[in-house]
C-alpha cells in the first residue's frame, strides 16, 4: 500500500518549524502498520531535519552555526536576485536535507525519545512551503 499527502506549511521567516504532529497524523491516516515514511520538501531554500525536540537551544545553536558557515550578504555570492539571504539559503538547503526516510511501525514513525521532524526555513521572509509525505508498507 502507498499513501501520499501534501502538507502546506506557512513559515514566518528563518527558523525551525515542528512537523512531527502533522507527519504522525498522515502516517496514522495511511493505515500502514509496518513500512517507511518519506518526507520531501519541494523547495531549494528550505530543508528538513530530524533533530532534538526537548531543548530549543539545540535548534538555536544549529542556526548560529549555519550563520557562521554561510553568512547572509557574503560578497563571494553573485546570486542575490532576492536579497542577501538568497544564495545562502540555497547553500544551507544543500548542506542539510531535502528528504527524510523514517521507519513506520504500529501506524507511526518510529522516532527516538528526543527526536522531532522539522522544516528549517532558510529565508528571512515568510513563505508557504510544500512538503510531500509518502507512506509505503503493509496495512
Amino acid at each position: 500500500m502507498i499513501f501520499r499527502c501534501e502538507l502546506t506549511i506557512a513559515t514566518s521567516g528563518r527558523g525551525t518549524y515542528d512537523l512531527t504532529g502533522e507527519v504522525q497524523h498522515v502516517v496514522a491516516e495511511s493505515s500502514v502498520t509496518t513500512g517507511i515514511c518519506n518526507i520531501f520538501i519541494c523547495h531549494t531554500s528550505a530543508s528538513l531535519m530530524l533533530c532534538e525536540n526537548a531543548d530549543p537551544d539545540v535548534r538555536r545553536d544549529l542556526e548560529a552555526f549555519m550563520a557562521r558557515q554561510v553568512p547572509d550578504g557574503d560578497p563571494m555570492f553573485t546570486h542575490v536576485a532576492e536579497g542577501p539571504d538568497d544564495m545562502p539559503a540555497h547553500v544551507r538547503s544543500i548542506l542539510t536535507q531535502s528528504d527524510l526516510n523514517l521507519p513506520v511501525g504500529d501506524k507511526a514513525c518510529l522516532l527516538g525519545t528526543w527526536q522531532g521532524i522539522y522544516l528549517w526555513e532558510h529565508r528571512h521572509a515568510p513563505h508557504t512551503r510544500r512538503v510531500i509525505v509518502t507512506v509505503q508498507g503493509e496495512d
